[in-house]
């Protein structure tokens, strides 16, 4: 399924819009996946689900590949249908993951979440990914147009303050362990979910520190 869909790097993603032509959702039970995730709020008006089905598209990325990047501006938000990326800056040369999304989430730079500023953050996909993407310029139409999708968008932006309140929280934690062990209550589904060296760098400690205290932890429930 959606094995016909082309792939995408970071410069082809922005001319995709134009390669689909009516059939675009067919394997995606005819609409946009995303009316599914706005209909999660709020009921929509058929105007609203018009213009998502126009504006919004499927695309794919491999795996390791960028989805936004400084060089360029970002003009979508997607969201992960399949697959998973991460967030990241730039530390020389040093890759410092921020944040990891997955299945049913929304990826975006958040420095400039639905603008079209530039920013330091870079989306990569840990694996290959499946996704739709949202333009901003669609977003900020839905909000100037439609009272429901600034209730919607408040709705959806409450989930992500509150991921980013937590990511803050685990930040500040003074030891390896501690952020870890808090990891563990608020992200357990990533553990198993991307590799190691992501939730290691999100962390701010090295592999071998978060596999020595994984191996601790397991040690003591018992689990080897």
């Amino acid at each position: 399924m959606y094995n016909h869909l082309p792939f995408a790097n970071f410069d082809t993603a922005m001319n995709l819009e134009n390669e689909f032509g009516e059939g675009k959702w067919d394997d995606f039970g005819g609409t946009s996946p995303l009316i599914a995730v706005f209909k999660s709020f709020h009921s929509l008006n058929p105007e609203i689900e018009k213009i998502i089905n126009e504006q919004t598209f499927p695309v794919r990325f491999a795996k390791n590949k960028h989805i936004a990047s400084p060089l360029k501006r970002n003009r979508y938000i997607y969201l992960i249908l399949q697959g998973a990326v991460h967030g990241y800056i730039k530390m020389g040369n040093e890759k410092i993951t921020t944040w990891i999304a997955i299945e049913n989430e929304l990826a975006g730079t958040i420095r400039n979440l639905w603008t079209d500023e530039a920013s330091e953050e870079y989306i990569e996909s840990i694996d290959p990914v499946l996704a739709i993407a949202i333009p901003h310029s669609m977003s900020r139409q839905l909000y100037q147009q439609f009272t429901i999708a600034n209730y919607v968008g408040r709705k959806m932006t409450e989930i992500y303050f509150r991921s980013a309140s937590e990511r803050a929280f685990i930040s500040r934690l003074s030891t390896a362990k501690k952020r870890y062990e808090r990891y563990l209550l608020t992200y357990s589904y990533l553990v198993d979910r991307v590799p190691l060296k992501y939730i290691a760098s999100f962390l701010n400690m090295r592999l071998e520190t978060l596999s020595r205290i994984r191996a601790t932890l397991q040690k003591k429930d018992g689990k080897i």
